[in-house]
């Protein structure tokens, strides 16, 4: 699967508008791919959107890349937002694809979204040591996505969903003790890159 994750910085008091433009643009007739997840930044860098998409082919995600750059109103906030980036993904081969909370049953509402720099040569091994470690690692909460950057710097992406801060302190903390995460030599391979944010899920998000 390939995803996008595009992160649209907004003012004071836009959310809730800047939200139901992105789920019109998304869910357009012309529009390629599937919305699977509108957030709000609740701790990292503040007043911004993330929209994640989901696309069967990398075609399709080049073709909606295209539409929205040349839209213009892209996400149908173009007179909204101060600021819009958009970044490719490809998930990790042997990840399910994201699917909408009604499906999956995977839900949050607290989606912790984390980003590591890898070094040279460093992305099979991620790959590799991700599909041992996560499966147990996911006893203590699921793995949204795994996936490695297209475009931009060298990095990969994970995004993990809890029910609530609290438990995602717990659930770390926990994984740690129990020697399942993290993966044991995953680090060798990853730069000191490293950012995290806490999002909520929009009204119109299908990740809950």
């Amino acid at each position: 699967m390939y995803y996008e994750l595009a992160t649209m910085t907004l003012p004071f008091g836009s959310a809730g508008t800047a939200a139901a433009n992105v789920q019109a643009f998304a869910t357009a007739p012309e529009a390629r791919g599937e919305l699977l997840a509108c957030w709000f930044t609740d701790i990292g860098v503040l007043n911004q959107m993330i929209v994640l998409r989901g696309f069967a082919d990398e075609q399709d995600l080049l073709a909606e890349r295209a539409r929205t750059q040349h839209s213009a109103s892209p996400f149908g906030c173009g007179e909204i937002f101060q600021s819009l980036e958009q970044h490719s993904y490809q998930g990790f081969p042997w990840m399910k694809p994201v699917r909408p909370s009604a499906e999956s049953g995977i839900s949050g509402p607290v989606y912790e979204i984390r980003t590591y720099g890898i070094k040279p040569g460093g992305v099979q091994p991620t790959i590799d040591l991700w599909q041992q470690y996560v499966p147990p690692r996911e006893v203590l909460s699921p793995c949204v996505v795994a996936m490695v950057a297209l475009d931009g710097p060298l990095r990969f992406t994970n995004i993990w969903a809890y029910p609530s801060l609290d438990a995602r302190s717990k659930a770390r903390a926990d994984a740690v003790a129990q020697g399942i995460w993290p993966p044991k030599g995953g680090p060798a391979h990853l730069t000191t890159a490293m950012v995290s944010t806490i999002a909520l899920p929009t009204a119109v998000s299908p990740l809950k």
